[in-house]
């Protein structure tokens, strides 16, 4: 498989992030995108886990959903309030189907994994009752896909 640069103009990445995301709407699929979070991020910080926060960004959870070469940003719900989300696309680590797992995970850049390992040293412990964009219980929110849980397809990193 060919290497994808995704840090640097002119990267595939958004564009693989766009076609999967029309290809899980077309297929009746829920998209889900995995985000490593940092200070450049905007999510609500008590629905993020070890550094890392989980998206439904189907067209039923997001409104105003923009996906541009630079970021992703949607309006969405968290127990019942509004939020603007905003993610710079080099923050983007996978975009999947909820129901099967398949998609496509990204490398994340050095500096961004440098800065998951030291936000999980501070977010020891799970947000109990949190609730992902369409509401549902952040107990069925789906490991992040570095991590997939047992029986899940496995996604494939591209470099």
């Amino acid at each position: 498989m060919a290497e994808v640069d995704t840090t640097t103009p002119g990267s595939t990445k958004p564009y693989l992030v766009r076609a999967i995301h029309e290809w899980c709407t077309d297929n009746g699929l829920t998209p889900y995108l995995a985000v490593s979070v940092t200070d450049q991020v905007r999510v609500p910080p008590e629905h993020v886990r070890h550094g890392e926060i989980v998206l439904n960004v189907g067209v039923l959870a997001t409104d105003k959903l923009m996906m541009d070469n630079d970021a992703v940003s949607f309006q969405a719900r968290f127990s019942g309030r509004v939020h603007e989300i905003y993610i710079p696309m080099e923050n983007v680590v996978a975009i999947y189907a909820k129901e099967t797992g398949n998609g496509m995970a990204f490398e994340v850049p050095k500096h961004l994994a440098h800065a998951d390992l030291q936000l999980a040293a501070v977010d020891k412990t799970p947000t109990e009752g949190a609730r992902d964009a369409d509401g549902d219980s952040s107990d069925d929110t789906p490991e992040p896909p570095h991590r997939p849980p047992a029986g899940r397809p496995r996604l494939t990193r591209v470099k």
